[in-house]
Formats: structure tokens, sequence, C-alpha cells
């Protein structure tokens, strides 16, 4: 592990005092220095930047590589024939704030507490919140558990630069904010959605710089100010080893009363999709896709520019199912269900210097391995105190090894769905059954009746995973201890 640049400045003022004071005992203390530096400098060499791209609301095949017929996506799709597309791939919950906090934890929701929506259920009766009002409701006081380690807390102390930006939607009290979660920057929004352009939260001002909430940036398109923020941070931090989590707000529908939910620059329109109806949501939606599509684009070319895009990992994927006028297929259901179109989403994986180019990946796979594999990317260890519920997917990626992901649970409220191996269950508001993925993916036949000992088999493992969840050390916020 390479020194952090706080210890090489300190060594260094103290070299320059030594120097100065006694410059004959001193060239030891140079040499040893200069051998600490270049040895520091090769471990950063080697250690990869990793940034990790987080799309809202992506349907499955809203993406060229993915099937996609009528958007335009060719930056991501460049990301995928340079990389490792992964078509069995699965978030930890059917919606956004539990999807998130398992990603930046590799832990379930139900294991690290937070395992339902953290959002004020009154603005969506078209009511505003003042000020005091938004003050104490569960959107404020809300947040992951200041107990869990997130994958920028592992790499706290490495020498790797941690930068947030975007939807944070982990908490928005100052303690729950990304600078007190192991990011050295943050800007972007902590709740689940705003108005792209005013930056509201349905009345109320939401993006923040750091621990600050800020309106300099208002008027401005959301994507395109994260697409400013996130090659700012690159450039800023060439010099060392770095760590970006971009997570776009896009195509979430705004969180506004008055306006279309579905916001997209009318330029963007009329450069794209010329053809197409602009008050169409389809099209609109397409053009939400496609904004954050240029703004991957425009940060890739920058990494190739300034010669890092060799030795970057870069891993894109959807926090849960598409909703609104996404198409999730072949894929049953959207999001908030326990369909595959509510948990099954568009993932790709790139990194040059580290996985084949072009490979397609059907591996079981999920989001709960992401904090295990950028650790690992990393030359890092994961903590050793610390229950993970995932593991490294490099060697999966690769073709070297199967996937060591038997099995997967999901639990929203009253819905439950397991997969193990390649049959999946689910007892739902929305419907339930039993399903042979590798034979019927968009689960149209249920084979409770044909295979009634299969469907026992599932339950009797969801029960077990359920138990498990149970006994863990309890976390908050919604859980009773």
């Amino acid at each position: 592990m390479s020194r952090s640049p706080q210890l090489t400045a300190d060594l260094r003022q103290r070299l320059l005092h030594s120097l100065a004071t006694h410059p004959l005992r001193s060239a030891r203390v140079a040499f040893a220095y200069l051998l600490l530096l270049s040895t520091s400098s090769a471990a950063d060499a080697t250690r990869p930047n990793i940034v990790l791209i987080l799309a809202d609301d992506q349907g499955y095949a809203d993406l060229g590589c993915y099937g996609g017929r009528d958007i335009e996506t060719p930056h991501l799709d460049r990301l995928a024939a340079e990389g490792v597309r992964l078509t069995d791939f699965y978030v930890a919950w059917p919606a956004c704030t539990p999807s998130r906090a398992a990603l930046l934890t590799g832990r379930y929701p139900q294991r690290n507490g937070l395992y339902d929506m953290i959002r004020n259920d009154v603005v969506d009766y078209g009511r505003r919140m003042t000020e005091a009002e938004y003050a104490v409701s569960p959107e404020m006081t809300l947040g992951l558990g200041l107990r869990e380690v997130t994958v920028a807390d592992v790499l706290h102390d490495t020498g790797y630069a941690r930068g947030m930006i975007g939807k944070w939607d982990s908490g928005r009290a100052k303690r729950f904010l990304p600078p007190r979660r192991g990011f050295d920057d943050f800007y972007g929004f902590a709740n689940t959605g705003i108005d792209y352009y005013t930056h509201e939260r349905y009345g109320v001002p939401s993006m923040f710089r750091g621990l600050e909430r800020t309106e300099d940036d208002k008027g401005g398109y959301a994507t395109d100010l994260f697409r400013r923020e996130s090659l700012d941070f690159v450039r800023r931090n060439a010099e060392r080893p770095y760590f970006l989590y971009l997570a776009f707000n896009a195509p979430h529908s705004a969180s506004n009363l008055e306006k279309d939910s579905l916001q997209v620059p009318a330029e963007v329109l009329e450069r794209h999709y010329p053809d197409r109806d602009p008050a169409d949501r389809r099209t609109k939606y397409m053009g939400m896709v496609t904004s954050m599509d240029d703004a991957v684009g425009e940060l890739l070319d920058t990494l190739d520019e300034r010669g890092v895009r060799e030795n970057t990992l870069i891993v894109f994927l959807s926090d849960n199912g598409g909703g609104g006028p996404a198409d999730n297929s072949p894929l049953q259901g959207r999001k908030a269900t326990m369909w595959e179109g509510g948990l099954r989403v568009p993932c790709i994986a790139s990194w040059p210097a580290g996985l084949p180019k072009g490979r397609v990946c059907s591996e079981f796979l999920t989001s709960l391995e992401i904090l295990p594999t950028i650790v690992a990317a990393a030359g890092l260890q994961p903590p050793a105190d610390v229950t993970l519920d995932g593991f490294d997917m490099l060697p999966a990626l690769r073709g070297d090894e199967p996937s060591k992901r038997d099995a997967m649970f999901w639990q929203r409220r009253d819905d439950k769905a397991a997969r193990v191996g390649h049959y999946k269950w689910i007892e739902s508001e929305k419907g339930e059954g039993l399903y042979d993925l590798s034979q019927d993916i968009g689960e149209k036949h249920d084979l409770s009746a044909e295979r009634p000992e299969k469907l026992a088999e599932l339950k009797a493992a969801f029960d077990a995973w359920r138990k498990d969840m149970d006994a863990s050390e309890p976390r908050g916020p919604f859980r009773d201890y």
C-alpha cells in the first residue's frame, strides 16, 4: 500500500529542515526519502483508477448493446465493446434507496438496515413542504446507519482520491452525507429525486457542494452539471489514483409539481431524434438516456486524452429496473416489482489492463459484488470485521472461474423473491410463481404445480436467508432494536 499524500508531504518538510540544519548527516535521510517516494509513486502508477457509474431507473433494453433499437447510446455501447457485458446481473432491491445502500456497503439491505425508501410520501399528493417541515421529515432525519462501512471508507487512507457526484440517496442530514462517509468531494443531491433545472425537491433546494446546500448552478441541467464535475474531478486528481462514484439521476423522472417530469434539453432531441415527436414520453426518456450517454462519452474521451484509460476500471449499471417509458424487454415487470424487470439490470465492466475485450458474461452476479471487486482491483483486503454478502467477481468477468454466487434473495415489505441456481420463486402483490430462468427469462410459465419439490426448496432457502438476516447485528434506520 502506498503512502498517503499527506505523509509524503510531512516527510518532505522534515527532509528540507534536516538538510538546512545538518547537511552531512542528511545524506542518508535524503536517500531513504527518495527511495520511499519512488516506491510510493510506482505503487500508485500500478493501481487502477476506478469509476463507478450508476444510471437511475434505466430499462434492461435501453442500450444499443442490450438490444435497444430506437435509442442512441454509442458511448456505453463502446464501453461494452471494450469490456465485458453482463446478462444475468441483479441489484439487491427493486427501487433506489436500498439498492444504492447495498451497492455502497456490499451488504443486503436487510443486513445494513436500509431496506426501504427514504422519502416523504406527502409530496406525492401535490403538496410542497416548508423548510421547517422538511427539517424534521424522514428525508432529512433517516439515512444509512453510521456504523456501516462504505466502499469509500475502505479506500480511505490508501492514497486514493474519492469523489461522489450525483444522486446520493443514503441520507440528507450532514452526518449521512458523502464527506462523512469516506468521500473527499461531493457535488449532487441526497434525496430520491430533484427537478433537473431548479434542483429542488418539491420546492426545497436540494443541491449540495460538500456539506452545504448550493444554488450557484440553479437553471443548469443536472446531467450536464454532473458531467462537468466528473471531468473536473479526474483532472484535479491526475497525480494520484482515484475512485469516482458518478451516480446520475437520469433517466429517473423529475421531482416537481407543475412541469413535465421527463426533462431533457430541446437541443438534445433536435440533435439525436429530429424525426420523433418531441412531446412523446418515450422520445423524452430516450433523450434523457442519450444525454447521460454523451456525458459518459466525454468522460471516456478525457481518460483517453490523459493516457489513463488503459488502467481505469469502469463499472456501469442501473440501480433497478426501468419504470415509466423504459423498455425492460424481454423481461417481465418493471421497477418496484420482484419480476426480472425490477431486479435484473444492464451492467458493463471495462478495464483494458485487467479484463478481456468484447466478452459477454452470463454468470449469475449481483451489485453485492461491486465493493469486494473494487477493493480487490485496488490491491486491498476487505475489512475483516465486516460481514460482506458479495465477493470479488473479477475472475468470473475474465472467464477464469465460474461465479461463486448460486443464490440471491429479495424482500420489499411483503413481497419476496429468491433465485437459487437458475430457478426463481416470487411471492408478491403483483404475482407469484416458480420459473426456470434458463428456459423462461420472461417468467411466463409458472412451474409451481409441476415442480412442488423445487418450490419448497426455494421457499426453505428464503426462510434460511431471512433467519440469517434477523440474526445479524442490528442496524438502523428501520429495524426494531
